[in-house]
């Protein structure tokens, strides 16, 4: 019994001692947050807005979720797509190969007047044959298209209805990078849908983006069904129209990009009272800086728009802006990056007065510029540059509608004797009135869109030229 007590108390002894070295020796020392109730009992006004209480109250997008949610619609175009079996023609006769098939897309619009005018994406409804929206309820309508903007992605729907609850615009301008926004629209079919997010950046140029080069960026969450829909701020005001992702799966990973409000309103009232967009231009070139291309100016400045050239007879010339004058603001708007730019002039008029402050010989000064209209456009992907014909021009050529070529750089044109002076009146049977309606027609063509352009040459005869 006493050889049994011994090795217990000896074991324990042991034991003991391995623990203390360890603890004194080996194991790392451990800080232990104690948290302890106050005797005294700290009171706080019930009135009292500290920074969590703010912070709490700027999330709270139920009020801007019940303005809007309601405002939103589900957009259903219909469009007839023609399918050619070129064996069955062989061998069977023209048109036993040719059959026809309706393709049904989806996606989301805004109620932007209570008589039923709509805002969506021009590439929601194109090549539609029928329109259908849904609202919030359920009640669905026909809808017509008042006019498109293939540039900006913007199209205007009416519906035939009364007493709709509608969106305002807010100013696009006014957001700040990290201000909280919701995303309304009609994701994957899944109607009335709301997600949150900040404003991640501005003025943001997505590459291979063939028309809006100033899109707003977002981390609400966006995926396809969601085009067309309301990107509102905390007070439920429409700062943009959500328009595309960037993925590579097809589905939301982590940003999405919306028009900004400014220039979809704008669109929206040039489709309403001319049926097509006014185009301004300021009347420079040149581009944005950074360090590289400051180091070879030679100049100090990394921002703004600098000016390589001024065109002749532009607002700018008669304002007094120069080459190598720095633009840095417009109408107190800050111009850092080309997309500034762009952004800030897509969103005005021809005609319309902008404040431009710039820098010359590191000196800031400050003009008031007349926009102009756009006369002159080079289109690149066929190699012409193009300009319009006034009324005077038009009548002494005996002609309704066109522009002129005055530039060609497409070598196989120049092959088939294609000059300076022919004039371009019609791509795909469609009448061309402006250089921005040719601009458009040939920039945003779907992909394989065979483009078959029609021309006067120099001795008033018509000539057609195909390009695949």
């Amino acid at each position: 019994m006493k050889k049994i007590v011994s090795i217990i108390l000896i074991s324990a002894l042991g034991g003991a001692l391995t623990l203390g070295t360890y603890k004194l020796f080996i194991e790392k020392p451990q800080v232990v947050i104690e948290k302890t109730a106050s005797s005294e009992l700290n009171t706080v006004p019930i009135n009292y807005f500290g920074p969590t209480v703010a912070s709490m109250e700027n999330t709270d997008f139920t009020v801007a979720a019940d303005k809007t949610i309601n405002s939103v619609v589900h957009v259903k175009n219909t469009s007839i797509k023609t399918y050619r079996n070129p064996y069955s023609e062989f061998f069977y006769g023209q048109g036993s190969g040719t059959r026809q098939y309706s393709q049904v897309g989806t996606g989301s619009g805004v109620v932007i007047s209570s008589d039923g005018y709509i805002v969506t994406n021009n590439h929601v409804i194109k090549n539609a044959t029928e329109i259908e929206v849904t609202l919030n309820n359920k009640k669905n309508y026909k809808a017509v298209l008042i006019g498109a903007d293939a540039t900006n992605d913007i199209a205007l729907l009416k519906v035939d209805a009364t007493d709709l609850p509608y969106i305002t615009f807010g100013d696009s301008n006014s957001i700040k990078i990290g201000e909280w926004v919701l995303a309304v629209g009609n994701p994957y079919n899944l109607t009335s849908t709301v997600t949150a997010g900040i404003v991640s950046a501005k003025g943001r140029d997505l590459e291979g983006n063939k028309g809006v080069d100033s899109f707003i960026q977002t981390d609400a969450a966006v995926n396809p069904g969601n085009s067309g829909g309301a990107l509102v701020n905390i007070r439920g005001e429409l700062v943009g129209i959500n328009t595309a992702i960037s993925s590579r799966t097809g589905s939301f990973i982590g940003y999405s990009f919306a028009v900004p409000s400014n220039i979809a309103k704008k669109v929206v009232e040039d489709l309403m009272e001319f049926g097509n967009v006014q185009k301004a231009i300021l009347g420079v070139r040149g581009g944005e800086l950074n360090s590289v291309i400051a180091e070879k100016l030679d100049i100090i400045e990394t921002e703004g728009f600098y000016i390589s050239e001024v065109t002749d007879g532009s607002g700018a010339q008669k304002a007094g802006l120069k080459e190598n004058d720095i633009i840095i603001k417009l109408d107190n708007i800050k111009i850092a990056t080309y997309a500034d730019l762009t952004g800030f002039i897509s969103a005005k008029r021809p005609n319309d007065k902008v404040r431009v402050t710039f820098l010359r010989n590191e000196k800031e000064k400050a003009v008031n510029v007349i926009l102009t209209k756009n006369e002159v456009a080079a289109i690149s992907s066929i190699g012409i540059e193009l300009k319009n014909l006034d009324k005077k021009a038009l009548k002494k050529l005996n002609i309704a509608n066109g522009v002129e070529i005055i530039a060609i750089s497409n070598k196989e044109l120049l092959y088939y004797g294609v000059k300076s002076g022919y004039i371009i009146t019609a791509i795909n049977n469609k009448k061309v009135f402006s250089v921005d309606n040719v601009n458009d027609m040939i920039t945003n063509r779907a992909s394989g869109e065979i483009l078959r352009i029609e021309m006067l040459n120099l001795k008033g005869e018509k000539e057609r030229y195909i390009f695949r």
